[in-house]
């Protein structure tokens, strides 16, 4: 397996070309630690799926997909499966148009090879015409990428966090947002305007929203979908496809194909 540490990455925060990618391979479990970057980062896994935690909440990333994150965000990556991983730093200063915060894309055909192909080349020397061209159309595809929901917002109210923690822990609770609203000592209008302004959501699509994250990392370990739609609250396997299928087109068995 090929470390995350410091010499590696920093040789690449530090590259003169506005951009570069770089390859690494994780075994199943294994966490980078949190850290952050002064680039931009694009992170892509070919193989396995990654689960990120960032100062402003959580995201799951399956082979299809990549992260970009802004300069400077705080996070923490896990591997669920063995991954083999692309990365791409990106001088946000030097290359513009690039999306304006964090979040999940859609990874082409034409992108997944163009990260591919981007590791081979060499990181001394000058670049070649065809490098060059390579290297911007990757930078034009990024731009273009399309977005997926994937992200989990994380409040900054103490109150709410304590909420969101518990649900994060067990996705199969069904404390309503009355019953939630009692526990933190607020009405129910209350926690719902607390919500929104914290999260950008309501409670119930938060709590929707934090259950499909904790079920895409079941699922990617090679968990039964029976299983995974009870562990995440759902009272039968076609309320709980029906809720994936809303949100991303496909039943949760052809999510990572």
């Amino acid at each position: 397996m090929e470390e995350y540490g410091p010499k590696k990455h920093l040789d690449f925060h530090n590259h003169p070309r506005p951009l570069v990618v770089m390859e690494n391979r994780w075994v199943a479990g294994t966490s980078t630690g949190w850290h952050s970057h002064p680039r931009g980062q694009l992170l892509y896994a070919t193989e396995g799926v990654m689960v990120i935690h960032s100062d402003v909440g959580s995201w799951v990333v399956p082979p299809n997909r990549a992260l970009w994150m802004v300069t400077g965000l705080r996070h923490c990556v896990t591997m669920s499966g063995d991954v083999l991983m692309r990365t791409a730093y990106v001088d946000e200063a030097a290359i513009k148009r690039l999306p304006k915060a964090s979040c999940v894309i859609n990874v082409s055909p034409l992108l997944r090879e163009l990260l591919v192909e981007a590791v081979r080349i060499p990181a001394t020397g000058k670049l070649t015409p065809r490098d060059k061209r390579l290297i911007a159309l990757l930078t034009d595809e990024l731009r273009v990428s399309s977005t997926v929901p994937l992200h989990l917002p994380i409040p900054s109210d103490d109150r709410l966090r304590s909420i969101c923690d518990a649900l994060i822990a067990r996705p199969d609770d069904q404390t309503s947002a009355a019953g939630w609203a009692e526990i933190i000592a607020v009405g129910e209008r209350t926690l719902q305007r607390m919500f929104a302004k914290g999260a950008g959501m309501t409670f119930s699509q938060w709590r929707e929203q934090a259950r499909l994250l904790a079920a895409l990392t079941a699922i990617a370990q090679g968990k039964k979908i029976i299983d995974v739609a009870f562990d995440c609250g759902y009272s039968s396997h076609s309320a709980f496809t029906a809720m994936f299928r809303r949100h991303f087109g496909v039943p949760p068995s052809a999510f990572y194909q």
